[in-house]
């Protein structure tokens, strides 16, 4: 091991705790933001035990003697905005008191979107002081904040998250950042023993608004409190197939120097041996960083965990690491071909397809049985021009290089439906948020190519929330802004790559960014968004639920995907809908009636393991009400580099997001990225460019599998698949790493011999009748298919 200390500043928030979803609001109220939410560590470092906390009265908490912090379960409570709020002697005695462990949607406040304000009364005890060994901050730690805020104590400001409307820039939610702010106590702002007033503005654009996240408390701080494991910076490269060097990277918040003892202690689950123990003396400089390299095992069930010893006073703060592995084989020089063997059109529309291919460059393309109208570019592989008449064509596609060449058969189904395969896209809302930008987008969709993603299906790029100008033109019709000065052209850029163009709007008068959404222009903007290019369009309920009446019906909450269903049918080019509306009033049951081609099935998906299993894993109903053309959309992935705007990794452990993309293919889901792709690192590339993995998802039969088996922490889910073959996948939602038998019949092959083939590694095992037994770590996925 070796050790560096950095010369540079960390400005990072102190702790990333987990996100919880923002849900959806009650019918009557603006919904959550339309997903438009590497691997990372389970905990980041606390201190170990927890501590016995006081009973606190309200609305003045305050602390016993010698008691560490000052819990804030309660605050006063008004809708609206006024500076005088944030001054200490306003008189809220008139203001409802409300929990701050939750929105205030769901505490009378139903519906309401706009600026509130929370007063919280508190006897800040001066024996707080006595039990840190650096009296010299205030901790406020007042959990997430739905969406934006500023934080005055006694009437100053001393933090601020996000900005508010007016703010230069405009809006920008930061609903799942953990607010952390530190007063310095030398300014004497803090008043001892007696009563201060911490006053919190809140700016809330839809759904849930306000505290939704933990329970806020103030305390003075040890020094080591201001050492983490910095979750964004830590890094791995990976060596060969069986190690990987990992580089942890210790943050130091606080303005004095920290000095520590990092311990590691490696543990292989599958045999319950420590395989690595280590320890390393670390030296930082005030507000600076060190960094710690490590050789660790890379396999499934490899678990390190971390202790940093505060030298000075023996404090130790934990974490622990699931460590990656990465199971997809490298790619072969030798061509081959890849994605969906069947693609639906429209007759007489255009058509911009790439056709996925890997193997040494240059590669050369060519077809048989193209139909008249189309052309394919021999060097790019991009099919363009005119779909022709209604009817399937069936092409021969090759492509070769100096080491050999690939066929395979490619189907054009020219008629009324389209996607008869899920979506593959990369969405720009969890990588940039409202910072999206025409050069962003650019910059992704050449990395799609150029990491490898569009030589294995994915070939959608979607602009979400934030792309509109303030203001139509005078003759009503959209524009982008000024980050997207030229939508058309970026239009063009797309297709000249083979790639789709994807664009969000909402049937509201705004979007959930308060951006000009298309109600009373929807035929004028679907006109607009065809003129430039569009394929694919995202229909985000947002403040559409101030049109509806008190008493509304199912046709109420239709009509607008209706309207654009049949308009966006009407013009001359394909365009794949997708219903943003969380899974209100079954749509599955009536979304593809409407010209929905998929439709969102819950609120916004965070990246936790309690969304995973409260999302994917709550389809199992729903699965008959997938095929070619309707798709159940559990919303997008949460896999690497991600962050609406403050990029950081995913929160999910590397078997987490084992089990996110394997889940998801069998779903029969939309695959949709959020990761900033040009930061692609190598586990997640393999997560997304295994080719064995993406067929299952690309299945030209387009059915969802079936859960079969849902017992003592394990799921089987099967998935009939073209040709009579069968992909299952086993899931271990246990605590433990652990073996299960799965019983032939699960999978329709009791009483017959069988070849079973693991996915992930692209391998077969050993052909056998009966039963099948498979090692898999917690929150893990073993990823089968059957023939």
């Amino acid at each position: 091991m070796n050790i560096q200390t950095l010369p540079r500043i960390v400005a990072t928030a102190f702790l990333a705790h987990g996100a919880a979803r923002k849900p959806p609001s009650s019918a009557g109220s603006r919904t959550a933001w339309c997903a438009p939410a590497l691997w990372a560590l389970a905990a980041l470092l606390q201190w170990g035990p927890a501590q016995a906390q006081p009973t606190l009265p309200q609305p003045q908490p305050t602390a016993a003697q010698g008691a560490a912090r000052v819990d804030l379960p309660q605050a006063r409570f008004s809708v609206g905005d006024n500076p005088a709020w944030a001054q200490p002697a306003f008189d809220d005695r008139a203001w409802k008191i409300l929990r701050t462990t939750a929105p205030w949607e769901g505490q009378g406040h139903e519906g309401y979107d706009g600026f509130a304000w929370y007063r919280i009364h508190v006897v800040i005890p001066s024996s707080l002081k006595t039990g840190s060994d650096w009296p010299e901050r205030l901790r406020l730690q007042l959990s997430a904040i739905d969406d934006a805020d500023e934080v005055f104590l006694n009437g100053v400001r001393v933090g601020k998250t996000g900005r508010m409307p007016a703010d230069a820039g405009g809006f920008e939610s930061r609903s799942q950042t953990v607010r952390d702010y530190l007063v310095d106590l030398q300014t004497g702002l803090v008043r001892w023993d007696r009563n201060n007033v911490i006053a919190v503005r809140v700016y809330d654009a839809g759904g849930s608004g306000g505290f939704h996240k933990g329970l806020p408390s103030l305390s003075v701080p040890q020094r080591a409190e201001g050492v983490q494991l910095d979750q964004a910076r830590l890094r791995h490269r990976f060596l060969g197939a069986d190690d990987v060097q990992t580089t942890v990277v210790l943050s130091n918040r606080f303005p004095l120097p920290q000095q520590g003892d990092l311990q590691v202690q490696v543990l292989d689950q599958a045999s319950g041996r420590v395989v690595l123990r280590a320890q390393q003396r670390v030296n930082m400089a005030p507000e600076q960083t060190a960094e710690v390299e490590l050789t660790l095992p890379a396999r499934p069930g490899i678990e390190a965990s971390f202790q940093y010893v505060d030298v000075p006073t023996g404090l130790a703060l934990g974490s622990t690491l699931v460590v990656p592995y990465v199971l997809t084989p490298p790619d072969a020089a030798t061509p081959a071909l890849h994605g969906a063997s069947v693609r639906g059109a429209h007759p007489g529309t255009p058509l911009h397809h790439r056709v996925p291919a890997t193997g040494n460059a240059p590669l050369r393309f060519s077809a048989q049985g193209l139909p008249a109208g189309l052309v394919l570019d021999a060097a790019s592989g991009v099919i363009s021009g005119t779909v022709p008449a209604a009817g399937r064509y069936t092409v021969r596609l090759t492509v070769n290089n100096d080491l050999g060449s690939a066929a395979r058969d490619w189907t054009l189904v020219a008629g009324e439906q389209l996607a008869l395969t899920p979506p593959m896209a990369w969405n720009s809302w969890h990588a940039f948020g409202t910072h999206a930008s025409d050069a962003l987008v650019r910059q992704a969709a050449q990395a799609l190519i150029d990491q490898g993603l569009a030589a294995k299906g994915w070939a959608g790029v979607h602009v979400d929330d934030g792309w509109q100008a303030a203001r139509r033109r005078a003759d009503g019709s959209l524009q982008g802004n000024e980050r997207f000065p030229d939508m058309e052209g970026l239009g063009r850029f797309l297709h000249e790559r083979g790639l789709q163009f994807g664009l969000y709007s909402s049937p509201g008068a705004t979007t959930c960014a308060l951006y000009p959404g298309s109600l009373g222009f929807e035929a004028q903007d679907a006109a607009t968004w065809v003129g430039w290019g569009v394929d694919h369009v995202r229909y985000d309920q947002c403040s559409y639920a101030e049109q509806l009446p008190a008493r509304p019906t199912l046709e109420d909450h239709q009509k607008p995907y209706r309207q654009m269903g049949q308009l966006l049918r009407q013009q001359p080019r394909g365009v794949v809908f997708n219903l943003c509306q969380y899974g209100e009033h079954k749509v599955w049951t009536w979304g593809a009636q409407l010209g929905g081609h998929s439709w969102r099935m819950t609120g916004d998906i965070q990246d936790s393991w309690a969304d995973l299993l409260a999302t994917g894993f709550s389809m199992a109903p729903y699965a008959g009400f997938v095929g070619p053309g309707r798709f159940n959309d559990p919303d997008m992935l949460m896999l690497g580099l991600m962050g609406a705007g403050e990029l950081r990794p995913t929160r999910l452990t590397s078997d987490e997001q084992y089990t996110h993309i394997s889940l998801w293919s069998l779903l029969a889901a939309p695959l949709v990225l959020g990761n900033h792709l040009p930061a692609l690192d190598e586990f997640t590339r393999g997560l997304l460019t295994n080719s064995e993995v993406i067929a299952i998802n690309q299945d030209a039969r387009a059915l969802s599998a079936v859960r079969v088996l849902d017992r003592n922490g394990w799921q089987v889910w099967v998935k009939e698949l073209e040709g009579g073959a069968r992909a299952v996948g086993v899931f271990n939602t246990g605590p433990r790493f652990d073996r299960f038998e799965v019983d032939a019949a699960l999978f329709g092959r009791s009483g017959q011999r069988y070849q079973p083939r693991d996915a992930w590694r692209q391998r077969d095992l050993p052909a056998r009748n009966g039963s099948l037994t498979v090692a898999v770590p917690s929150h893990g996925v073993a990823l089968l298919t059957i023939r």
